[in-house]
């Protein structure tokens, strides 16, 4: 029989469209059924009762509060029989009814959605409620039992139904039912159905507030990406889970991009708010990619490994056949699931094609077309889609507080942001604070250090692109070795050419590396490679001598332990996709296999007369106050200084002046250098310091 349902009345603050309404209209008439067959179980209980002056009356419903709860207006309205519901459903327009995508999508039997129906009808309509507990015989219980249930669809308590109420059954696996009040037999259990299935029914797509920051929902797009297209069509042949190994943080778009291919959302689980929580809501995740059609996303897998790979096996257990795309930068391992899983590498973006996104996330951000050549500087960072779209954010809001357009600097400091704090556990990390202008360095060495910026800018391009270093393993990192004195320059110039390639400077303590215990020190250097992986900056080993020293004749254990500890640093280094500058004062206690692999060597020579005076005044800088009698000229001639004592020396000569409350001296300079020599051990020659030798600082 066709019934004719009214539209149920929505409270909304707009009217809901067509496709909505007739949706709606198709649940409502489903519930319809529902109630016509309460009313039908409530005909068979009900029976003529005398008036009686009952004192426990308020505490049950009599027959008579039934009627007038049936006879109340509400909706659904009651059919005279069941509506046709295929010729209701073929009414809702595309997609069709939400109900019926549910039992697709979740894999139910027509049996499972009269249950839901049964369990679901108090909390749509409030007369189910005081109907229940009639039914029940018991006005606290107000809701449907598993009892009340099955008899409300007509079929037996004994029967094979009763087992689609079970733990392994599709509605409570899916977490489309719940069932409540363990304690009592099966068929007086309580049926609840969660907030979020009921909302998603009438239509709202507002995530489960349980979800909380731990996911959010990316909404298709087209993709050219031929990668994603043959993901895409896997997914669609049947393959529900694959693995993504990233190489150049892209892996998570291309994951996106291949669940469109299928027409489908993504859910992109939030790993690091996973990791955080005590019970990760893995379970209400996937309940909402089933109820939106959508698939899941979890990467990159890196971070949760080794301690919280049962949340991997969790997510992929519990995902069924929703697909499932994994993400991360190690290769799949089986341990971490029993599922089969396909592994496919992500090849990493050329400069082209990271040109073409960061010119359109600026122009996104910006509404303009983006600077040909601030793209050019930036298609050397090696980010991911999100982290450029966050860099270009944050970029753009420092803009807005400068009231500035948006520049170099301020996307470098967006990149900068995007950088995890792993790897300041490790080193001391600083932000570039100087330039080539604080530079006081002979040509040859200067034109080393542009060698070097030029590398690190255009390295994608000729060792990736061009192949100028295929195979074997080999990655696309750029090495240098400084080698000089102490104080002669070599890490400012690793902070100035840091500076120029965008990034910051990460210290490497060896002090924490090095460790006396055999295979440890080899641990703490994988540790600091593998965060540097991830981070956008330049690794500065500072005295690298110390573990990339000489290997030797094999006399002992400990011999054959250095040697060991040799070899993985030569591999590790070859296969290092980051910059790295290696500083020593010895460049003859480099292993020779080491200087092989090394890309720029550059001389770090004591500075001469001329470059000593340079130093001096810029050391002394134009905000320090000097007297007329201050010879620089005179120092610099004399007093052969690396950069870092003449820097001492200036800090040392300010102080004297700034506690006579005077402006700087030369007697406070000659002070500062004698008391440099005392530190370096050297003799005060009168030579050296000449008439200023028996010059008092107090005088």
């Amino acid at each position: 029989m066709t019934t004719t349902v009214p539209t149920p009345k929505v409270e909304s603050e707009t009217t809901p469209t067509p496709g909505r309404a007739a949706d709606l209209a198709y649940l409502w008439a489903r519930l319809a059924v529902v109630e016509w067959r309460v009313r039908r179980a409530v005909a068979g209980r009900v029976v003529e009762e005398p008036e009686v002056d009952d004192p426990y009356r308020g505490l049950y419903l009599t027959p008579d509060a039934v009627r007038r709860v049936l006879d109340g207006r509400a909706e659904p309205v009651a059919p005279q029989g069941e509506p046709d519901l295929d010729e209701l459903a073929a009414l809702v327009p595309e997609p069709g009814p939400r109900l019926v995508a549910v039992q697709r999508r979740f894999g139910l039997l027509p049996v499972d959605v009269d249950f839901l129906l049964v369990a679901m009808a108090p909390d749509v309509d409030a007369r189910f409620e005081r109907l229940y507990a009639y039914l029940n015989d018991d006005v606290t219980r107000r809701r449907a039992t598993v009892g009340l249930a099955l008899e409300l669809c007509g079929l037996p308590a004994a029967g094979a139904a009763r087992f689609r109420f079970a733990g392994s059954a599709p509605l409570i696996t899916a977490g489309l039912l719940e069932i409540r009040d363990d304690e009592r037999p099966a068929l007086s259990r309580t049926l609840r159905v969660p907030d979020r299935v009921v909302a998603h029914l009438l239509g709202d797509d507002e995530p489960d507030p349980a979800i909380g920051d731990t996911a959010r929902l990316v909404s298709a797009r087209p993709t050219t990406d031929p990668l994603a297209h043959r993901i895409g069509q896997a997914l669609g042949r049947g393959i529900t889970t694959v693995h993504l190994r990233d190489t150049d943080g892209d892996a998570a778009r291309v994951a996106v991009d291949a669940l469109a291919v299928t027409n489908r959302d993504a859910v992109v689980l939030d790993v690091a708010a996973l990791a955080d929580r005590a019970h990760p809501p893995v379970a209400a995740l996937v309940r909402e990619a089933r109820l939106r059609g959508a698939g899941l996303v979890l990467g990159p897998l890196d971070t949760l490994l080794p301690e919280r790979i049962a949340l991997i096996r969790d997510v992929v257990a519990q995902s069924g056949d929703v697909p499932l795309v994994l993400h991360s930068r190690r290769h799949w391992d089986p341990r971490w699931t029993s599922r089969q899983v396909v592994s496919v590498p992500v090849p990493a973006l050329d400069a082209d094609r990271r040109a073409e996104r960061w010119a359109r996330a600026l122009a996104d951000v910006t509404g303009t077309a983006a600077d040909p050549a601030l793209v050019e500087d930036l298609a050397g960072y090696r980010l991911g889609a999100d982290e450029v779209d966050r860099a270009v954010t944050a970029a753009a809001r420092l803009a807005v507080v400068e009231d500035r357009p948006v520049g170099l600097a301020h996307v470098r400091a967006g990149v900068r942001a995007q950088s995890g704090a792993g790897l300041e556990q490790l080193a001391r990390r600083i932000t570039p604070a100087v330039d080539w202008d604080d530079l006081v360095l002979p040509e040859p060495t200067r034109r080393q250090l542009d060698e070097l910026v030029m590398r690190a800018r255009h390295r994608d391009r000729v060792l990736g692109q061009w192949r100028m270093r295929p195979g074997g393993g080999r990655g696309r990192g750029v090495v240098a070795l400084f080698a000089g004195e102490s104080g002669t320059g070599k890490t400012m110039s690793a902070e100035v050419v840091a500076g120029a390639v965008g990034m910051d400077l990460y210290v490497v303590d060896l002090s924490s590396v090095v460790d006396k215990y055999i295979g440890e020190t080899e641990k703490n250097l994988e540790r600091i490679f593998t965060e540097a992986a991830g981070v956008h900056g330049v690794l500065l080993f500072d005295e690298a001598d110390a573990v990339f020293g000489k290997r030797s004749e094999v006399n002992d254990a400990h011999d054959r332990h250095a040697n060991t500890e040799s070899a993985y640093l030569l591999q590790r280094m070859e296969s290092f996709d980051g910059i790295a500058v290696l500083t020593t004062n010895l460049r003859s206690n480099m292993d020779e296999a080491f200087t092989r692999r090394i890309d720029v060597i550059a001389d770090f020579p004591v500075p001469d007369a001329a470059q000593r005076l340079a130093l001096w005044d810029r050391c002394l800088g134009d905000r320090v106050p000097r007297a007329d009698d201050v010879d620089l000229a005179f120092c610099a001639e004399r007093f052969e200084l690396a950069g870092g004592s003449i820097r001492a020396c200036a800090v040392t000569a300010a102080y004297l002046a700034a506690a006579g409350a005077r402006p700087v001296r030369m007697v406070d300079v000659i002070a500062a250098v004698q008391q440099e020599y005392r530190k370096l051990g050297r003799l005060v020659l009168a030579g050296e310091f000449g008439p200023w030798l028996a010059v008092d600082a107090a005088g």
